[in-house]
């Protein structure tokens, strides 16, 4: 990464950049949303498309000499559509919220209802918490996990969907770690006349690998985003049936959004060319048995796993036995150079700044080339150091391994 302009031109900036290639480099980086992209991604990205305006789609903009940004977005649309199987998509999406936004704008009216994942309980802002427009346009209404099982209630989705008859479900999450059954949530979605969205902005990468079911034949409307499992650029995409192919784009643009970013867009297709290569699939194979690993390595250390394990890349770590918030550990652990996040867990009695857990996920580290070994390592690492927050000398000696395990997988050697 050759930052010599940058530096020339404006130190600050330049010193910020250099202190987060360092942070990312010596930390082991366990945040489940997150991963590395590929040099090719980052190029693309940090391309001159920055300066192009284009309004519209391809063949169809409100702006000349978009040639080669045509060509751009319909390789990212077409390798997008192989890898998930799906009749349309559109790569233009800023995030995964406004992907989100541009479904329920594209057939929804402020006032109608929706049904879906409780935030408290794993699902996202956007399917309806209180504090996100999705909150203040539409009636809300939502389903949770067992308080036993850890496991979605599917008699509770159905109850539910019986009683407030919804406009749409919504199913995903951003901290469950199950297998989704969305045929389940179709089956109950046409049984009340709704529509179905899923959301699958965390598991993206396991799917298009064939490692997850996937939403795209009992889904009205598909959403992602193009990072985290997809090793993508951090952006966002719609797929849905040909039928609905208008409403989308038109909601897209010139609904919500203006100009695509069309380095970001290019971003995307060289991601999804390279999750179309063979490599791609061994890669999201190690992702979940290093989550496993992970989920087993602390298991066998006394802690408790939200519903006892993960069938993919992320874990909810319940520390309710272990007399230390989810805000004390996530800190604590970054003193020794493992990034996480605090995050509730499903019941929880502490507000969300707080939280009784952290969420953990292995997108990173498997990146970087960790593999079940390094997993249990961590997992000691982590149950030695949520045993003892305050201790320096403890800390300290953490540290020295978190970096040894760090100089021994640099980042873009391994992708």
């Amino acid at each position: 990464m050759n930052l010599e302009h940058i530096k020339a031109k404006d130190p600050d900036i330049y010193a910020a950049l250099i202190n987060e290639i360092k942070r990312e480099q010596s930390k082991i980086l366990l945040i489940a949303s997150e991963n590395y992209v590929s040099r090719a991604v980052l190029e693309a990205q940090g391309s001159v498309l920055t300066n192009k305006y284009a309004e519209g789609y391809p063949s169809r903009r409100y702006y000349g000499g978009c040639k080669n940004v045509d060509i751009i977005e319909n390789l990212a649309i077409e390798r997008a559509k192989t890898l998930f199987n799906a009749e349309h998509v559109n790569v233009q999406p800023h995030s995964g919220s406004q992907a989100n936004m541009a479904v329920y704008f594209s057939v929804l009216k402020p006032g109608d209802s929706i049904l879906g994942m409780s935030l408290s309980h794993g699902g996202h802002l956007s399917h309806g918490a209180s504090v996100n427009f999705t909150g203040m346009f539409y009636k809300t209404f939502f389903y949770g996990v067992n308080r036993e099982t850890g496991y979605i209630d599917m008699d509770e989705v159905s109850m539910l969907a019986e009683k407030h008859k919804p406009k749409m479900i919504v199913v995903g999450a951003s901290a469950y770690s199950r297998i989704i059954d969305f045929k389940a949530f179709s089956e109950i979605a046409k049984s009340v006349g709704a529509y179905l969205m899923s959301d699958i902005a965390h598991i993206a990468g396991l799917i298009c690998a064939g490692l997850h079911p996937s939403p795209i034949p009992y889904s009205d409307f598909v959403t992602s985003t193009t990072h985290k499992t997809m090793r993508g650029p951090r952006g966002g995409m719609i797929m849905c049936k040909a039928e609905y192919a208008k409403l989308i784009d038109k909601a897209i643009f010139p609904g919500i959004q203006g100009g695509p970013l069309a380095h970001v867009i290019a971003a995307k297709a060289v991601a999804f060319k390279e999750a179309l290569e063979p490599g791609f699939i061994e890669y999201q194979k190690s992702v979940i048995s290093n989550a496993k690993a992970l989920s087993e390595g602390l298991i066998n250390r006394g802690y408790k796993i939200f519903s006892g394990g993960t069938d993919n890349h992320l874990m909810l770590v319940d520390l309710t036995n272990k007399d230390i918030t989810g805000k004390d550990a996530e800190e604590a652990l970054d003193k020794a150079g493992i990034t996480v996040n605090k995050n509730a867990i499903p019941y929880d009695t502490k507000p969300p700044t707080i939280t009784s857990g952290i969420r953990l996920g292995t997108p990173s580290v498997t990146s970087r080339g960790f593999t079940t070994k390094e997993m249990d390592e961590i997992a000691d690492i982590i149950s030695k150091l949520i045993a003892n927050a305050n201790n320096e000398r403890l800390i300290n000696e953490m540290r020295i391994k978190t970096t040894t395990l760090c100089n021994g997988f640099p980042i873009y050697n391994n992708l």
